[in-house]
């Protein structure tokens, strides 16, 4: 299997983010879909409406977002429309919260758990996804980038109930009572994964993750752990398996002496799992070749 390309600039900027998508050279078409996370109010890590500005309004694209399955302030959309309001978000694009007024069951094909998905049902409204990710430290998965926010980003609140209990229940209020082996959690997420894909098709998604704010924590942790390391880069691929190997790469080969918390973090909860489980659902390639742009 030919090694798939990561593209990868230093430079974190405005201009640098839209570079990225160029060099992937993936022209989406029709009206197109910014995947990105809104973040909990009291978290600041989020990729910041001045960073993603000029790059959504280059597409015409619409930033997407689904409501949460814990008890937070983005659960319900009223309060979730308010933190995208006081987070910025309003003031640059469009705004869905894409399950605010329905979700729809995708197949999963072949998973390890899941036999279907549940995702907002707006989904249907766009033909192509850009999966514009924050590559960060997180409590239950080990790590977010790329597969978590196709899976749980893109998954409404039943939806990220059944991914976090491995098919069990898809009520919410007892998700924190049938958490499966940790393992199971991250094969389900990658079964999440095959759904959308299969759904949007691979032609219509492009991936890029930003890995600045390395925090050991989530942006749906409303009190982060300040990051500990330095902000690495902006990455790129039409493969989000490649990305995430890349993005975990990057931090364990790191010559930074601060990046221990945060891989810490990724392997205690074996968080690479999620890529090594979605190659073999053949959701993309982990051998990749960085090429930079700089």
């Amino acid at each position: 299997m030919e090694k798939s390309k990561v593209y990868f600039t230093k430079e974190i900027t405005p201009n640098s983010l839209i570079k990225i998508y160029q060099a992937i050279n993936r022209n989406l078409k029709g009206k197109v879909a910014i995947k990105i996370s809104t973040g909990e109010p009291g978290g600041h890590n989020f990729l910041q409406p001045s960073l993603i500005k000029d790059f959504v309004n280059s597409l015409n694209g619409t930033i997407v977002e689904c409501c949460t399955a814990y008890e937070g302030k983005r659960m319900d959309p009223k309060l979730h429309w308010q933190a995208i309001k006081d987070h910025g978000f309003l003031d640059i694009a469009p705004v869905d919260i894409m399950d605010e007024f329905g979700e729809i069951p995708l197949k999963v094909n072949g998973g390890f758990h899941l036999k279907e998905n549940i995702v907002g049902a707006h989904i249907e409204n766009y033909d192509s996804f850009v999966i514009l990710s924050h590559f960060k430290g997180h409590l239950m998965a080990g790590f977010g980038g790329a597969l978590k926010n196709i899976s749980i980003g893109i998954a409404s609140t039943a939806g990220k109930t059944n991914i976090h209990t491995a098919g069990f229940t898809k009520d919410p209020s007892i998700l924190f009572d049938h958490l499966p082996p940790q393992d199971y959690f991250l094969e389900s997420m990658a079964d999440a994964c095959e759904s959308v894909i299969s759904y949007l098709g691979k032609e219509n998604m492009v991936h890029i993750s930003v890995a600045n704010r390395l925090s050991i924590d989530c942006d749906c942790d409303s009190n982060p752990h300040e990051p500990e390391m330095a902000d690495i880069g902006i990455f790129g691929s039409d493969d989000p398996v490649a990305l995430d190997q890349a993005c975990y790469d990057a931090i364990i080969n790191s010559k930074d002496e601060k990046k221990a918390s945060l891989i810490e973090r990724m392997n205690s909860r074996h968080g690479i799992h999620i890529v090594e489980a979605a190659q073999k659902l053949g959701l993309g390639n982990r051998d990749y070749e960085i090429v930079s742009i700089d």
